[in-house]
């Protein structure tokens, strides 16, 4: 048996949804993570702080008791986005971040931005008040091969906006690519990344192993090994630059398992027995409390989290659920063939 103790960890990227879903993956944050950045792609999204305040109260009335878990917010930005919302939401204490997703390049990103110029009166505001933005950051057009968007994205819009606001806190979310871990460790200041427990474990391959298999499927793409090697190399290292992310993201069993199926895995049961295998594969457990707890919180500007979890390796695989029950219908739990040895064995001290 081998016993860990690290501080209670953050997750930088987290889709909750609403309603059913809301209230079935919540508890899976609630119990372990200290705060969550919450994204605001919802059917309609969280564009106004009118939305805001209504999704924040939604959460809030879904957690469990005793939870001492809290989201942070964030608005989704648009073409038409107004200044004077983002120095509202600021002023009142709403938002930790706005979200950039450049329209169509995921999942319920049809009001997104169509091109980045159009809202550089956006982020003049931001980089004044210190607002962090946040970058889904691939490419939408369908003239890209889908394997390079992220590499085309940081060419062409992401370099270019940080040369025109160099004061402005970037997240590149979910970075899925060499190329984009490159990039990032090119940056001096500025910039960071969140990575997700998925892009560790998984490449381009395990898409299609054993036929197509859609609960592997998310945006951007798992891509190839090189770029798998490269993410966890970064991950575990213990440079502050890169930080967890889970981008769990659920989607019901029949929007996944149809054609044009959902982009998206919900990762939060097994998120953190995956991410400590990997450290400790790669013999860097002593990063595992900077990756899952600090670096985010650094670069976010707040203190860790006061309290602890406990985990413990088992000298057997421990089982794990497939899926969970939401409403009448069910979601994947992400799961490898690899088996698991590691769980949470104390909650919060």
């Amino acid at each position: 048996m081998k016993k860990l103790t690290i501080k209670r960890p953050d997750d930088w990227h987290l889709h909750l949804r609403d309603g059913d879903i809301l209230r079935a993956v919540l508890p899976y944050t609630a119990e372990l993570y200290g705060r969550a950045i919450i994204m605001p792609n919802l059917q309609p999204p969280v564009r106004t702080v009118r939305d805001l305040k209504a999704y924040r109260q939604r959460i809030l009335d879904c957690l469990p008791a005793g939870h001492g878990f809290q989201p942070l917010m964030t608005l989704y930005l648009t073409d038409d986005t107004a200044p004077a919302e983002i120095r509202l939401a600021k002023n009142e204490g709403l938002i930790a971040a706005v979200k950039l997703y450049p329209v169509g390049a995921t999942t319920h990103s049809e009001h997104g931005v169509t091109r980045i110029r159009k809202v550089y009166r956006i982020f003049e505001v931001m980089q004044q008040l210190s607002i962090p933005l946040s970058i889904h950051g691939e490419i939408a057009d369908p003239g890209v091969d889908i394997f390079d968007r992220e590499s085309v994205f940081i060419d062409h819009e992401l370099d270019p906006l940080r040369k025109d606001f160099p004061e402005l806190q970037i997240v590149l979310e979910h970075v899925s690519s060499k190329i984009g871990v490159d990039y990032v460790l090119s940056a001096e200041c500025g910039l960071g990344a969140t990575v997700t427990p998925h892009h560790l474990v998984i490449d381009r391959n395990s898409i299609f192993v054993g036929g197509l298999n859609p609960h592997m499927y998310c945006l951007p793409v798992a891509k190839r090994e090189a770029d798998r090697l490269a993410i966890r190399k970064a991950a575990v290292s213990g440079d502050p630059r890169f930080f967890f992310g889970s981008d769990s993201a659920p989607h019901r069993l029949i929007d996944k398992e149809k054609a044009g199926g959902a982009a998206g895995i919900f990762n939060l049961p097994t998120a953190i027995p995956y991410i400590v295998q990997v450290f400790e594969q790669e013999g860097s457990l002593d990063n595992l409390e900077a990756f899952m707890s600090l670096n985010g919180a650094r670069f976010y500007g707040f203190p860790p989290n006061p309290d602890t979890i406990m985990l413990r390796k088992a000298a057997a695989a421990i089982p794990t659920a497939e899926t969970i029950s939401v409403g009448a219908d069910q979601v994947k739990v992400f799961q490898t063939r690899a088996p698991l040895f590691w769980q949470v064995v104390k909650g919060l001290r």
